[in-house]
């Protein structure tokens, strides 16, 4: 009988000593570690480009020119890039027939004073003497004159200075400056305004909408 009791034992012990010894089951795979942490996604993918000042600028602006105090000059002007340069076009009239006028970019978008000179002087952010707009130096406001037909009106088609632009948001930008007719041809020398004259109408430069 103890004998029995003691082969019983034994064979109990084998069983428990052969479980012990079993390896532990693999643990669960863990599916975050099939997905790439986010920073490291971020890192993989590619950020669209950059938008630039560039890419939103107005390459275009507007000027409605309103007579000063005592004058019934008048027109609208339209500023855009062509190839690469700013150009003036538009009409202006109530001029004296066949006459001759200084045209000029002013450095303050003000026409609030009835003779036109809360405008202040020629806009000149190169800060160059006054001269012919086809020629070096001159000012950045510089335009060549307007010329009055038999009727008094005046077809505006020109280059603007080289050194300004539309829309960019620098200093050299002409929106939000003024726009002036004097009542005198600009002669291209006498510094700084041409000898031009009073100021016959102002307007606002204004990005076109």
């Amino acid at each position: 009988m103890r004998l029995i009791h003691t082969s019983l034992f034994a064979a109990i012990a084998a069983i428990g000593l052969t479980a012990c010894n079993k390896p532990a089951d693999a643990p669960a795979a863990d599916p975050a570690a099939a997905t790439p942490p986010i920073a490291e996604t971020a890192r993989t993918t590619e950020a669209p480009p950059a938008m630039t000042s560039e890419a939103h600028a107005n390459h275009s602006a507007v000027a409605e020119l309103a007579p000063t105090q005592g004058n019934d000059v008048k027109g609208n002007v339209t500023f855009s890039v062509v190839d690469g340069k700013v150009h003036v076009k538009g009409q202006v009239s109530g001029l004296k027939p066949d006459s001759e006028h200084g045209f000029h970019i002013h450095e303050k978008g003000d026409c609030s004073a009835p003779n036109g000179d809360s405008a202040g002087g020629h806009f000149n952010p190169s800060k160059e003497d006054h001269g012919n707009v086809a020629t070096t130096p001159h000012h950045g406001g510089d335009m060549p004159n307007i010329k009055a037909d038999a009727q008094g009106n005046a077809v505006v088609d020109a280059d603007v200075s080289t050194n300004v632009n539309i829309g960019e948001g620098n200093d050299n930008d002409i929106i939000g400056r003024g726009l002036i007719v004097h009542a005198d041809p600009d002669d291209y020398k006498t510094q700084p305004t041409g000898n031009a004259g009073a100021r016959l109408a102002c307007a606002v430069i204004k990005a076109a909408p």
